[in-house]
């Protein structure tokens, strides 16, 4: 018979006493303790600081094909503030025939004035046109709790006495909305890592359910397109809003473009003078110049005067990468993936984005 191994009640990863360096290390003194915790899921909890992990995009896959496999309730966790850029492509060819449902989270992070009926059917039809079709869309913040109850109760309904599997991408707030569950409905302590670090959960965590069987937490999947994956740990925290974003408006004339610190750039190059609404983390500085000086002004001041990226980061850093769009439609978003957007309200602007090569910018309907 195999040996019962110790797994680590934050990330699920089986315990190890003999490389500190390896993943799953715990102190060989704690292995007597009814609750055992990796040394990195403690060091997170405690000190929020994290390890760095290799776990390949192709272990994440194996994990997501298994739940094909399953007849359970699938939900999917979105990052409302970064739509696209933590959406999983192709998550219907994993769900086999199990049915989702959709969780926008960080609902708490848009302005007051954001209609959620409205919300929500953006969503549906966003999604549709993804390939998923979902069973239902719900808005929560995982953050301070907000709709954690109703949408508790419509999963429980919803899984017929099924397993439930949690996915998302790595900082949708997965753990953090799982804890709130265990902590609100279950009355239980957090058992799992929740941290804003991008691939903090590692191996699937199974908490278990009145009837017998499980919420199932998944690892974070790496997307690889995000902004999180091109900044450091604490320009992280720059670009990710904590509150509410407020939206600031721009009145541009042709030729002056806007600087989203380092990290993102937006010429407007034709369609009359005009204002543009700027929805990003209320902690990124937005710098406004005219487009024929807007070159030079990076090059000299990019980690200085325009951050996040910062000076140590620059040798890694990749290069910014234009895609122009002439906007045709009324109340238009041009999203930076992971960073934010720009609302613009007439159609017939043009505008270049830029961002860094890996990352997306793209047009949707205006969310707002």
């Amino acid at each position: 018979m195999e040996e019962e191994r110790d797994i680590c009640i934050g990330c699920g990863v089986a315990i190890q006493t003999e490389s500190p360096g390896e993943l799953g290390y715990a102190p060989a003194s704690s292995l007597g303790k009814e609750q055992i915790i990796c040394q990195r899921c403690f060091r997170l909890k405690h000190y929020n600081e994290v390890q760095d992990v290799s776990l390949t995009d192709d272990d994440f896959l194996e994990i997501l094909n298994q739940i094909g496999h399953t007849d359970a309730l699938i939900v999917k966790i979105v990052d409302i503030f970064d739509f696209n850029g933590s959406w999983i492509p192709g998550m219907h060819r994993f769900a086999g025939g199990n049915k989702i449902l959709l969780v926008g989270n960080k609902v708490d992070l848009l302005p007051k004035s954001v209609k959620h009926n409205k919300l929500i059917n953006w969503m549906k039809q966003e999604s549709k046109q993804l390939g998923l079709q979902a069973e239902d869309v719900f808005l929560i913040s995982a953050a301070n709790g907000q709709n954690i109850r109703e949408t508790a109760e419509a999963i429980d309904s919803y899984r017929q006495g099924r397993d439930v599997y949690v996915v998302g991408c790595t900082n949708v707030g997965k753990s953090t909305f799982i804890n709130r569950i265990i902590r609100d409905i279950a009355g239980g302590q957090d058992v799992i890592t929740t941290s804003h670090f991008p691939g903090t959960t590692l191996d699937i965590i199974k908490i278990p359910l009145d009837d017998g069987k499980s919420l199932i937490d998944t690892p974070g999947i790496i997307n690889h397109h995000q902004m999180a994956h091109y900044v450091g740990k604490k320009d992280l925290k720059v670009i990710t809003p904590k509150k509410e974003i407020k939206p600031k408006v721009y009145q541009l004339n042709e030729g002056q473009t806007l600087f989203f610190g380092g990290l993102g750039r937006l010429d407007y190059t034709a369609g009359g003078r005009r204002a543009l609404v700027c929805h990003f983390s209320n902690d990124l500085g937005i710098h406004r110049t005219k487009t024929e000086n807007a070159d030079d002004l990076y090059a000299r001041h990019v980690g200085e005067m325009l951050t996040p990226p910062n000076a140590d980061e620059l040798d890694t850093f990749p290069e910014l990468v234009k895609q122009e769009y002439t906007i045709r439609e009324p109340k238009t978003d041009i999203v930076f993936s992971g960073l934010g957007w720009v609302t613009v309200n007439e159609p017939g602007a043009k505008v270049t984005a830029s961002v860094p090569r890996g990352v997306q910018t793209m047009l949707r309907k205006s969310l707002i």
